[in-house]
């Protein structure tokens, strides 16, 4: 064996060195690499390797055709050896034709003397990418400081794609905040206002590149209220007043559709200035004793009140000196000298000459009197004072009736001269439905006096039993006169006899008229998907049921109610609160609506000045109000749109509503509504009656007092006026003025306290006037009515009428309506906008934005927490708009927001197109859009 290892050792040591390499196995110097076919592209792979014969590639396990092969060989210069280079092309329909259990793949063998060996395998793939993300990314609306998550999974490929983010089509990158390599997806740990943008999501491999939907984020601030200001000093120098505070949603200020503050951004509260106080004297001290100087002294002290509180100190001195000798002692110095004759005479000469003038004089008044009486009564003038009687019922021209009120007079027809009683005071009452017998007060009308008046014609008037005559008084009622709830009434006497023969009937005679039957103040309807309006006619209230309110296929029966019972158990004595508005019931109260409602209702508060507090209250189910909201206050459970005449409510809650109110200072001002009514006398063909109604300013309360003229068969002789009646404390005064001559009247003023009238709201104020013609010849009335507030405003009712019985005419009867018929948009317009501006939009073209071009722009909250803001805040217009049938208002402002921003990017140029669409649409005629909804 030695000898054998030997022998090959001597072998190999006398070959060359060349010799020995060359009979090695192949050594790849190049194998071939995985490759990917791109469209339509061939790939080439290569291999070399030395030493080697020959190489050879072999593909999916067979080998490949020799004339497929490019080869190449040259020498290595450092060992001599021999390095062979081969090259295969592979088309794509190879790879596609081979249906193997793995990917296409190749190898190369090479030989050399001593054997073979074999490279790597090569993997050939085709190479793609979808079109479609297996994910987009989503747009998010997130709070400051909040965490951002965009996720994104890029289409299928070969090779896998890789992603990138791009923001505003700018490249995002990562620090120490953002983070794009979480497994293709965007997250942001903290979010800025400076990340709100348009993310989209860039995959890309070696074949293509593709973008994802593009996600807008929103990063947005919830307002947060600033702190209170201090409070306001008084509105009033003196006495009750208001003071404020108020707040702003600044504390950050809501951007990018965030949240406004909830809660109140004004709070009010009574306060109570100090008045000033003048000072007064005390009682003066007693007189001390006499001092040397024959003087004595006494004094007193402003303390009877002190001043107070700025108020005037007392005028006059505090010490008070007197010479206690009757200036005897002062004199002695002096040279004594008799007094001048004829002082102290001349003194009393004077005294006594005044009475014996006082006497003289009232005994030649007695007698005047007396010989004034005898005069009278021997040629039995009538005693009223006919100063006032400067008219009368004369042919003249006078004013034609209103033909816009169907309660106006026709003055055409003939004259028909009824009515109850003759010769009545005035029937002054806070409620003409519910009066009670006033012989149970008989104390009440004591201002009246007995009275019997002689009348020169066929006819004689007694008043009451008293032999002797008296002059005629104006009846004024004292405050006190009618407690609250009593309805007095007083009804005349009937007159017969001649100027001899007479008889007396007593003056105050029960008047307790029927109550006439009022239909009841209720409307229903049966309202669908398509929704509608339900209106109580001649009331000024009304509901809008939007579209979509009500699910599809479900229909509910709803209704309204205005409630005509006593509601002073809706007030708050404390707060001197007075009903404003009619309690308005809307249900059933299972009503299940996705939106809310929006409820009109009537009001007669002057609203202009700052001067009341107004709030919205609700029935509970145990019969008691509590306060939703003050119309001032921002809530995210109900909106208050308060106008001059009416208040627009957004309602989700069915029940029973009413609008109260609390004066904030005496300038608070609440309309009347002035009307006067006539109606010939039934039992007298000369007599007539005007009644004067002082009722609030709203259409439920006038239609209440017409609906009742109507039964007694009166006639409205002049539009009604509205007088603004103040919160000063002060009564309104009636009185009738102008009246022709030979016309009798009893009494030509009256009086109501300020309470009646500021409650006048549970008994509407009612004065009625009788008058008696002279003659039937005449037929025309002519005279004027003065209604006016103490150191207010007045309003003169002017009556210019025939004598005639006439109907009252036809109430407006507007019928509810259903369906699209009850809304001025049309619904496809609705869609359009909504879908406009409910969608957030990072330029502020959105709902708020339509809200403020509305004039719909306080208590945003309340819109932001609804599905569609836009849906409410047009049904809102409609409300604030159901009189008005043009759609100007709306378009203008769709207009002017597609002006404001026709400079935006494609985006809002695309929204700018729709509006300026929506624009156009709405511009064209009624008729055109009735065919639309048709």
């Amino acid at each position: 064996g030695m000898l054998l290892i030997l022998y090959f050792t001597l072998l190999y040591s006398t070959l060359p060195y060349s010799t020995l390499l060359y009979g090695t196995l192949p050594h790849f110097l190049q194998e071939p690499d995985d490759a990917y076919i791109i469209k339509s592209n061939p790939i080439k792979l290569k291999c070399r390797a030395r030493p080697a014969l020959q190489i050879f590639f072999k593909c999916n396990g067979e080998w490949v055709h020799q004339s497929q092969h490019q080869s190449q060989e040259h020498t290595d210069q450092g060992t001599g050896l021999k390095i062979r280079e081969v090259m295969i092309n592979v088309s794509r329909q190879q790879v596609e034709d081979f249906h193997g259990p793995e990917d296409y793949w190749c190898l190369c063998v090479a030989w050399s003397h001593l054997g073979t060996s074999k490279s790597r395998k090569a993997t050939l793939r085709i190479a793609y990418l979808r079109k479609n993300f297996e994910q987009d990314p989503q747009g998010r609306e997130v709070p400051i400081k909040g965490m951002i998550v965009l996720h994104c999974r890029p289409p299928e490929g070969v090779p896998v794609a890789e992603v990138e983010w791009l923001k505003n089509e700018e490249p995002v990158g990562s620090d120490g905040n953002i983070n794009t390599r979480a497994d293709h997806n965007l997250i942001i740990q903290k979010a800025r206002l400076s990340d709100s943008g348009n993310y989209t999501c860039l995959a890309s491999n070696i074949v293509a590149k593709r973008r994802s939907l593009t996600a807008t984020v929103v990063v947005f601030v919830n307002g947060g209220w600033s702190l209170w200001t201090d409070w306001s000093a008084c509105n009033v120098r003196c006495g009750r007043g208001v003071q404020k505070r108020s707040r702003t949603c600044t504390n950050p200020a809501p951007l990018n559709g965030g949240t406004f503050c909830e809660g109140m951004s004004v709070q009010k509260s009574t306060c109570n200035a100090l008045c000033p106080v003048d000072g007064g004297w005390g009682e003066w001290t007693e007189w001390t004793v006499c001092n040397a100087e024959c003087a004595r002294q006494r004094s007193r002290e402003c303390t009877a009140p002190e001043p107070k509180h700025g108020g005037r100190r007392c005028d006059g001195a505090t010490l008070g000196t007197d010479n206690c000798t009757g200036g005897l002692c002062t004199q002695i110095s002096l040279a004594l000298s008799p007094p001048p004759p004829g002082l102290e005479v001349s003194s009393d000469v004077a005294l006594y000459s005044g009475l014996a003038a006082g006497v003289v004089t009232v005994v030649v008044l007695i007698v005047a009197v007396t010989l004034y009486r005898r005069n009278q009564s021997e040629y039995g003038v009538d005693v009223i004072d006919s100063s006032a009687l400067t008219g009368g019922f004369q042919s003249f021209s006078f004013k034609t009736a209103c033909q816009g009120n169907p309660l106006l007079i026709n003055s055409s027809q003939q004259p028909d001269l009824t009515v109850s009683q003759t010769y009545t005071s005035p029937i002054c009452f806070q409620d003409s439905m519910d009066k009670e017998l006033i012989s149970q007060e008989p104390s009440l009308f004591d201002p009246l006096p007995d009275l019997k008046v002689k009348v020169h014609s066929s006819f004689m008037v007694s008043l009451g039993v008293s032999e002797r005559g008296a002059e005629y008084h104006t009846q004024k009622a004292h405050p006190q006169t009618f407690p609250r709830g009593l309805a007095p009434d007083y009804s005349g006497v009937g007159l017969e006899g001649t100027l001899r023969g007479r008889r007396e009937k007593t003056l105050l005679g029960p008047l307790a008229p029927s109550k006439p039957s009022r239909p009841p103040l209720r409307t229903a309807g049966v309202f669908g998907h398509a929704g509608g309006r339900l209106v109580v006619p001649n009331t000024g209230v009304s509901l809008l049921v939007p579209h979509g309110g009500i699910a599809v296929d479900t229909t509910w029966e709803m209704y309204m109610v205005i409630n005509q019972d006593d509601s002073s158990s809706t007030l708050s004595e404390e707060r001197q609160e007075v009903l404003l508005s009619p309690e308005v019931t809307y249900g059933p109260l299972g009503l299940d609506l996705s939106c809310p409602v929006a409820m009109t209702i009537a009001h007669c508060a002057e609203v202009a000045a700052d001067n009341w507090s107004i709030r919205l209250k609700r029935q509970t189910q145990d019969n008691k109000w509590e306060e939703v909201m003050s119309v001032e206050e921002e809530s995210t459970s109900c909106y208050c749109l308060l106008e001059a005449q009416c208040c627009h409510l957004l309602l989700e809650h069915p029940g029973r509503y009413a609008l109260v109110g609390e004066p904030l200072s005496q300038e608070a001002v609440k309309r009347l509504r002035l009307a006067v009514f006539g109606s010939a006398d039934n039992t007298n063909p000369l007599g007539y009656s005007l009644r004067v109604y002082c009722v609030d300013d709203t259409p439920y309360a006038f239609q209440e007092v017409a609906s009742a003229e109507r039964v007694r068969g009166g006639c409205l002789l002049e539009e009604p006026k509205t007088l603004l009646f103040r919160g000063n404390s002060l009564s309104l005064q009636l009185s009738i003025q102008d009246v022709p001559q030979f016309l009798w009247i009893l009494a030509k003023f009256f009086e109501f306290s300020f309470s009646q009238v500021w409650a006048s709201n549970q008994h509407p104020l009612q004065c009625a006037f009788s008058l008696e013609r002279y003659s039937p010849a005449s037929s025309q009335l002519s005279c004027k009515i003065s209604v006016r507030q103490v150191k207010g405003q007045e309003q003169i009712l002017q009556v210019y009428t025939s004598v005639v019985e006439v109907s009252g005419g036809s109430d407006c009867t507007i019928t509810s309506q259903m369906g699209s018929r009850a809304f001025k948009i049309p619904l496809s317009i609705r869609q359009r906008i909504c879908a406009t501006f409910d969608t957030a939009n990072a330029k502020g073209k959105d709902w708020q934005l339509l809200a403020q071009k509305l004039c719909i722009d306080r208590n945003l909250c309340y819109f932001a927490r609804q599905e569609s803001p836009s849906a409410v805040i047009l049904s809102l217009w409609e409300a604030q708009h159901q009189d008005t049938g043009d759609l100007d208002s709306l378009a203008s402002a769709l207009e002017e927001i597609g002006k404001v921003h026709s400079t935006h990017s494609t985006s809002s140029r695309t929204s700018t197109q729709t509006t300026t669409r929506t624009t156009a649409t709405l511009g064209r005629s009624t008729e055109e859009l009735d065919a639309e909804f048709t």
